[in-house]
């Protein structure tokens, strides 16, 4: 273990022109590793929950992984950090779905591209490829994503200049928000150990 890395292609679903990444990752990662480096390349702020969804191949029923609800929850959600990714991913062209932010509902297509070997002297994680800036953080899903940049698009709409204050005020600083800009050189991975303990053991 540790001179492979699985590469991936995540496309965030129902919005066009189409918002990818391709990103490469560690053979040890688990599915908490492969969240934050999404979050990471997408441009998420990891603020809200996620899941990862896909249904084994002859297998009836779909396995869910992310961080587990209450013991009274319908379906068992596996915990992410403690499930490899060589548990499940075995053959390219496995399609995962992935979820972020239940209420605004952003849903990924996460393709896995294959297993490759390391290249010597490069850094993992490492975003490979990309088009078009991440929807910014609660602003209403898909729906609200739109009317965001219609208002941005009209400066003498009502809510223009109310928008464009969100936007500054935010927690991540959207403003001038450019929905056509990303750059791979920008990127930059947090490590999932760390982000596990500041999201689960610091009060």
């Amino acid at each position: 273990m540790g001179r492979l890395i699985y590469q991936f292609h995540i496309r965030l679903k129902k919005i066009e022109p189409p918002i990818w990444r391709r990103i490469q990752v560690p053979d040890t990662y688990n599915f908490w590793g492969l969240h934050i480096a999404i979050q990471d390349a997408m441009g998420w702020l990891d603020c809200h929950l996620h899941s990862f969804r896909f249904r084994p191949k002859h297998k009836r029923d779909f396995i869910e992984i992310g961080i587990p609800g209450e013991e009274w929850d319908d379906h068992e959600t596996l915990p992410g950090w403690e499930t490899e990714l060589s548990l499940y991913l075995h053959e390219p062209g496995q399609l995962l779905e992935y979820e972020y932010d239940f209420g605004d509902g952003w849903v990924h297509d996460v393709l896995f591209e294959g297993l490759l070997v390391k290249e010597k002297g490069n850094k993992y994680p490492k975003c490979i490829g990309g088009e078009r800036a991440c929807p910014p953080e609660d602003c209403g899903g898909v729906p609200g994503y739109y009317k965001l940049l219609d208002i941005l698009n009209d400066p003498v709409h009502e809510d223009h200049q109310d928008m464009v204050a969100w936007l500054k005020g935010h927690l991540k600083n959207y403003y001038p928000y450019n929905p056509d800009e990303f750059s791979v050189e920008k990127v930059r991975f947090s490590n999932p150990v760390t982000r596990w303990k500041k999201a689960f053991l610091e009060e």
